[in-house]
C-alpha cells in the first residue's frame, strides 16, 4: 500500500481493485474465485442497495453468518459507505443476538439462511431491513426459513453502483461484541485507522504478496480473522478461500489438498488436537517408538519425520501458520519447533484490532509471543521486583476508541496517561520478547500472599497424553482441576477389549486422574499443588478463539 494512502477501508479497497483487478480475491474452496474487479463491482452494487433501503453513514448494520465470500462483500459495502459493521459470532445464542443488535441500534441485518431461524421470536424493534447474505435477497419480516433464489433481490440494476463515501480515518468502522472468558460482553469500537493501521504494521512481521493464498478457518466476525484474514490479504492482492462447512477433519483435509495454502491463521486448540490425536499416538504407538521418543535425539528425529508429513498434509506450500488467541501448549510448541513446521505466535486483543506483539517463523522464541509490533508500545505496569511480571499495557494507533455506550468501562480500560490496560500479566526478557503469564482476573492469591497462575498449571496438565484441555480453579482455599480427556484416544487404545471396553475405559479414566494428581504435583511448586482432579466429560464451552469461558465453571 502506498505511503500516502489514507488509513481507511475504502482507500485500501480502491487501491487493491486498481492494482490487482484481475487477480483472484475471495472464493469458496469448491467455487470459482471472484476477481478484485468483480469484488469492487459487487461492493458498489451492494452500497447502492443499502442506500436505497435507507442506510446512511453512521447507521449500524449487523452481519450474522458463517464465513463465505459474501461476508467480505457485505462488510466492505457497509464500511465503505460510512456505515458501521456489527459482526456477530455464529455461535452467539438468541439472547445474545437480540441484546447486541438492540444495544448497537442496528438498522439492517445480513443473515445467512442457516442462521435465519436464530432470529425467530426475538424482539428487534429498530431493525428495518434483513438481507439473506447467501444471495443478497431481501427477507420479509415474517420469514424464518428461506432458500436462496426464492426471495426478492435486494439489489437491482436500476440502483446502479454507488462509489465509496468520503470517509475519515477516525470514523467508526466496526463494533465487535466480545465473547469473553469473564461473561460480560462489550461492544468494542474500532475505527478505520485502528483496523488498517494494524493490518499495515503486521506486514513488518510477515509480508503478504499477491502470490499468497489464505485458507480461512476462524470466524470472520472475530477481530483476529477479520483484520489478519480479510483486510490484510485484500490489502495486498492475495486470495482467500473459505470452507463450505465447519472445519472438521473430513472437511479440512480435502480443502488443504485443493487450496494448498501459503498462509493460515489458527488458534492453539486446532494444532494441539492435531498433535495429541494424530502425531503423538503415531510416534508412541509401540514400545520401540516410545523408547526412541523418550530420548532427545530420538524425539527430534521422529518429530522431523512427522513434520514433513504434516507440511505435506497442509498442501506443501505453507510458509506461515499463525497461532493466536490463547497460550500455546509448551509440549505442542516443542513439537512444532523440532518438526520445523512454519508456525508463528502472536498476541493481541479485540480492543487492539488485534495484534500487539508477534514474530514470524524464523524469529520465534520458545513460549514467547515475540516483541512488540512496529507502531506498538508495550510496558509492564507495577512489575514485581523479583519476577518482572505485571500487567501488560499498550499504546498504539490500533487501540480502540472505547466500548460502545459504556463510558465508565471505557475510562476503566485506560490509565490516567492514556495506556490501554490489557488485563494480561506478562514480562519481557532481556531482548524485549514478551511472555504471557495469564489473565489478571484469573490470578489466585493464596492466604500466604503467593501468586498462582491457573494457566501455568493447566499447561502442565495438558501435556498428559490423554488430556485435551483443563481448567484450574480455587474452591474453599484449595486448587481443583477440571479435566476433559481424549476419550477417542483412550477408547482406541483399549478397543481390543471389546465387550469389556466400556467398563475398562472408565477404570482407565480413574487411573488417569490419579496419575495426573501425582505427576502434576511433582512438577509444580508447593503453592500450586492441586487438591483434586475432576473429570469434565463434555468439552468446555469456549469463546471464538477457543478459550474456555471460565466464568461458567467458576459459578458452579
Amino acid at each position: 500500500m502506498p505511503q500516502q494512502t489514507p488509513l481507511t477501508l475504502n482507500a485500501i479497497l480502491n487501491e487493491s481493485i486498481r492494482c490487482y483487478a484481475d487477480r483472484p480475491a475471495l472464493s469458496f474452496v469448491s467455487g470459482i474465485p471472484m476477481t478484485y474487479r468483480e469484488l469492487g463491482e459487487q461492493v458498489g452494487q451492494l452500497r447502492a442497495a443499502l442506500r436505497t433501503s435507507g442506510i446512511r453513514p453512521g447507521d449500524r448494520v449487523a452481519i450474522l453468518s458463517g464465513n463465505m465470500p459474501n461476508w467480505g462483500t457485505a462488510y466492505f459495502a457497509v464500511t465503505t459507505m460510512g456505515a458501521v459493521a456489527v459482526p456477530l459470532l455464529p455461535d452467539f445464542h438468541e439472547r445474545e443476538i437480540e441484546s447486541f443488535i438492540n444495544h448497537a441500534g442496528c438498522d439492517a441485518l445480513f443473515v445467512s439462511a442457516r442462521l435465519l431461524p436464530r432470529i425467530e421470536g426475538i424482539s428487534l424493534p429498530r431493525l428495518r431491513t434483513r438481507i439473506l447474505i447467501d444471495s443478497f435477497e431481501e427477507v420479509p419480516a415474517d420469514t424464518v426459513n428461506a432458500e436462496p433464489g426464492r426471495l426478492p433481490p435486494f439489489w437491482r440494476p436500476s440502483m446502479g453502483v454507488e462509489p465509496t463515501a468520503d470517509i475519515h480515518e477516525d470514523d467508526l468502522a466496526s463494533i465487535i461484541y466480545t465473547s469473553g472468558t469473564t461473561g460480560r460482553s462489550k461492544g468494542v469500537m474500532l475505527t478505520h485507522r485502528n483496523i488498517v493501521f494494524n493490518a499495515t504494521k503486521v506486514q513488518t512481521i510477515q509480508p503478504v504478496t499477491p502470490a499468497d493464498v489464505f485458507l480461512s478457518i476462524l470466524p470472520l466476525s472475530h477481530t483476529y480473522e477479520n483484520t489478519l484474514g480479510l483486510i490484510l490479504p485484500v490489502m495486498n492482492g492475495a486470495s482467500v478461500f473459505y470452507l463450505e462447512k465447519p472445519p472438521t477433519a473430513n472437511v479440512l483435509l480435502p480443502a488443504l489438498e485443493a487450496v494448498r495454502p501459503t498462509i493460515m491463521l489458527s488458534v492453539p486448540l486446532v494444532i494441539e488436537k492435531v498433535y495429541k490425536q494424530r502425531v503423538l499416538p503415531e510416534v508412541t504407538k509401540n514400545g520401540l517408538l516410545r523408547k526412541v521418543h523418550g530420548t532427545g535425539a530420538g524425539r527430534r528425529l521422529l518429530y522431523r519425520i512427522a513434520g514433513k508429513k504434516l507440511r505435506k498434509t497442509f498442501g506443501g506450500r505453507l510458509h506461515f501458520f499463525g497461532v493466536g488467541g490463547a497460550k500455546l501448549d509448551p509440549q505442542v510448541e516443542l513439537f512444532l519447533r523440532e518438526a520445523k513446521f512454519p508456525y508463528a505466535v502472536g498476541y493481541g486483543l479485540t480492543e487492539t484490532a488485534p495484534l500487539l506483539a508477534g514474530a514470524n517463523p524464523q524469529h520465534i522464541r520458545y513460549q514467547s509471543t515475540g516483541p512488540a509490533m512496529e507502531g506498538v508500545e508495550l510496558r509492564i505496569a507495577n512489575a514485581d521486583s523479583e519476577t518482572g511480571e505485571g500487567e501488560i499495557q499498550a499504546r498504539s494507533l490500533s487501540v480502540m476508541r472505547g466500548y460502545y455506550n459504556e463510558p465508565e468501562l471505557t475510562r476503566e480500560a485506560f490509565t490516567a496517561d492514556g495506556w490501554f490496560r490489557t488485563g494480561d500479566l506478562g514480562s519481557f526478557d532481556e531482548d524485549g520478547h514478551l511472555f504471557i503469564k495469564g489473565r489478571l482476573k484469573n490470578l489466585i492469591v493464596t492466604s500466604s500472599g503467593e501468586n498462582i497462575y491457573p494457566e501455568e498449571i493447566e499447561s502442565v496438565i495438558n501435556t498428559h497424553r490423554y488430556v485435551l484441555e483443563s481448567l484450574v480453579m480455587e474452591q474453599k482455599g484449595r486448587l481443583v482441576a477440571m479435566v476433559h480427556l481424549n476419550y477417542e484416544e483412550i477408547e482406541a487404545h483399549f478397543a481390543h477389549l471389546k465387550e469389556e471396553a466400556l467398563q475398562f475405559v472408565q477404570q482407565k479414566v480413574d487411573d488417569i486422574l490419579r496419575d495426573l494428581h501425582t505427576s502434576v504435583n511433582q512438577r509444580v511448586n508447593r503453592f500450586s499443588q492441586v487438591y483434586a482432579f475432576v473429570e469434565q466429560r463434555s468439552p468446555f464451552e469456549k469463546t471464538a478463539t477457543q478459550k474456555i469461558k471460565r466464568y461458567i465453571y467458576l459459578a458452579t
